[in-house]
């Protein structure tokens, strides 16, 4: 009975230090955050946001001569 009040007050102590040592162990603590952070954030998220607007152009570029078909033509096939 001796051992096991003992197991529980050493969790109990154990539980309120963790407290302190989980809070000073947050992200940014192993984040290393530079002047050159932003600018590696934009490079890296302009593509994602220059692609598509490309990819658009090129496709409205590409069937800009073509008509489209009425429903007569449609169903004369």
């Amino acid at each position: 009975m001796n051992h096991l009040k003992l197991n529980v007050l050493f969790l109990l102590f154990a539980v309120f230090l963790s407290n302190n040592v989980m809070a000073a162990t947050d992200s940014y603590r192993w984040l290393h955050v530079t002047i050159d952070t932003p600018w590696a954030i934009f490079l890296f998220l302009l593509p994602m946001v220059l692609l598509p607007a490309i990819l658009m152009a090129i496709l409205y570029w590409r069937f800009s001569g073509k008509k489209t078909k009425s429903p007569e033509e449609i169903e004369n096939k």
